[in-house]
């Protein structure tokens, strides 16, 4: 990564080949302001369900500390996430409930910016709002506006490209990511932790 870049990390909420989510995550390296650089989060495909007797015997699995030190790493998180049955996709909360046992904590004070895509006309609400209250109890720090809902979602993306391709929806995506980089200052400066872009300049 560039010395003089933000390292924002994305993790997208959706194993689903043809994901909305995942098409908003992939727009957002074009969309972002010059000063950020951003990766993608390991999949969680293959984490075993949590269980507190697996973790005891076998302790943390290899895959779920890449996920885990990914986060740590970045400067701020984004999570780009659908809404299953009205809450959090089971793949991604067994994610963070695994990570959430690592020690040092990874989420503990990380700037942290969520967006949702669905085809209802909500675009996810519900999502967003369950995961601020999971990262309540994980200590990050959320950035509260300005919010992404993309509602009526396959009418904004080409679904053969995979292209992100309403306007007023990138325009959204990057007032975001703009006020995300403010953010992660705010936060470096509160807590004394420096962003990538300064420890390595």
């Amino acid at each position: 990564m560039p010395a003089n870049k933000l390292d924002i990390v994305v993790i997208i909420g959706s194993l689903r080949e043809g994901s909305y989510n995942a098409m908003l995550a992939r727009a957002l390296p074009e969309l972002a302001p010059d000063e950020i650089a951003i990766r993608f989060a390991p999949s969680f495909e293959t984490f075993p369900l949590y269980n507190a007797d697996l973790q005891a015997r076998e302790g943390i699995p290899e895959a779920v500390k890449r996920f885990g030190e990914a986060v740590r790493a970045a400067d701020g998180v984004i999570i780009v996430s659908p809404e299953y049955n009205f809450s959090i996709p089971g793949g991604l909360k067994n994610a963070l409930d695994w990570v959430s046992r690592m020690e040092p904590q990874p989420f503990e004070h990380k700037p942290v910016a969520i967006q949702s895509a669905s085809p209802s006309p909500l675009g996810g609400g519900r999502v967003q709002y369950h995961l601020r209250q999971l990262m309540v109890y994980l200590d990050a720090l959320v950035l509260n506006k300005p919010e992404v809902f993309v509602s009526n979602a396959p009418a904004k993306v080409n679904e053969t490209t995979g292209a992100l391709t309403d306007e007023t929806t990138r325009k959204f995506a990057r007032q975001q990511l703009e006020a995300f980089a403010r953010f992660i200052h705010e936060v470096g400066a509160k807590h004394g932790a420096e962003p990538q872009r300064k420890r390595a300049s």
